[in-house]
């Protein structure tokens, strides 16, 4: 099958196009390699895909030309993963809005014009962020987000569910829960923690976070949940369903454990609270076992053993 990726040199990204790459596929991806973080990590992450032939394109969704230029036929699924991510008070709303709104609405009219006839499934991807400052019911709890990043990614979803509703493109979307693992951008969370510990640097800590609660899920459950969709894909046309762990752990917790794991003490620094920032997340995930057949197999102190021994991997090859 050809799938095609929308930002295939960022974390989750780059982790599904090897996954589909090695078991087969055609990939085609897609990113604009811009600088938000590191652009040294995503060009590491290309330089791995290309390795296993992917069929890589320079694009910025937000210029329609760029997309209608591209010598691409015959996709089977879209994977639409870019976005402008987090809470950075230093990016403007409009950024927000042109990369996660006004970029998905491109992507489908280029679909659309493009692709409508053949195309299986437009897979959107959404966020936990939508639901606002607690995320704990299924998908039916209305959406309140609280941030930029919340507001454009739920408009984004509402855009592309349109597109089914109106009977232009079959689509659904998955919105995601507090992904980590292996190739995620250095100023998330455990990266950070793992840095501190491993580096004896401090951890900056926003203020009333170590209380805040999260659905903590490991890359490769997403991966497999992507798969499993994609296998049952008939039964999610104009579906909302959740992809996460079940399991839930406070931010205190996973300072403790990354301590625990490496053998190390973390100094916090505390930092003033940060707006937008969820107090509480717990996915509710049967509609996604009903439908796809998804179960979460990854412990949270597997998942981040696995992430200190890529850290490390990482360290020792720069």
């Amino acid at each position: 099958m050809h799938f095609f990726i929308t930002g295939a040199a960022g974390f989750i990204g780059s982790n599904l196009s090897l996954a589909l790459l090695q078991l087969g596929h055609q990939v085609t991806g897609i990113d604009n390699l811009n600088d938000f973080y590191d652009v040294n990590l995503k060009k590491k992450n290309l330089t791995d895909l290309q390795k296993k032939f992917i069929d890589f394109y320079k694009v910025d969704l937000c210029e329609k030309s760029e997309l209608e230029q591209l010598p691409v036929h015959n996709i089977d699924f879209v994977i639409h993963l870019a976005a402008q991510p987090g809470l950075d008070p230093h990016t403007s709303f409009n950024s927000y809005l042109q990369n996660n709104t006004i970029a998905t609405h491109n992507l489908l009219e280029y679909c659309e014009n493009f692709h409508a006839k053949h195309l299986k499934l437009f897979i959107n991807i959404s966020t936990s962020s939508v639901y606002g400052l607690t995320a704990q019911g299924d998908e039916q709890q209305v959406p309140q987000p609280v941030s930029y990043y919340g507001v454009t990614k739920l408009a984004a979803e509402q855009l592309a569910l349109s597109y089914f509703r109106n009977e232009m493109l079959p689509v659904c979307s998955l919105r995601l829960f507090s992904v980590y693992g292996p190739r995620e951008r250095n100023d998330k969370m455990f990266p950070k923690l793992i840095a501190a510990a491993l580096l004896q640097t401090s951890f900056h800590l926003y203020s009333g976070s170590l209380e805040h609660i999260r659905s903590f899920t490991y890359v490769e459950d997403i991966v497999e949940g992507i798969k499993k969709l994609i296998e049952n894909y008939e039964n999610c046309y104009g579906e909302i369903i959740n992809l996460g762990s079940n399991e839930t752990y406070t931010v205190k917790e996973c300072i403790h454990l990354v301590e625990n794991l490496t053998h190390s003490s973390i100094h916090l620094k505390q930092l003033p609270a940060r707006n937008g920032d969820q107090k509480s997340t717990k996915a509710q995930i049967e509609k996604a076992g009903r439908l796809i057949g998804f179960k979460p197999a990854t412990t949270l102190q597997s998942g981040i053993k696995q992430q200190i021994q890529f850290f490390k991997e990482t360290l020792i090859c720069e």
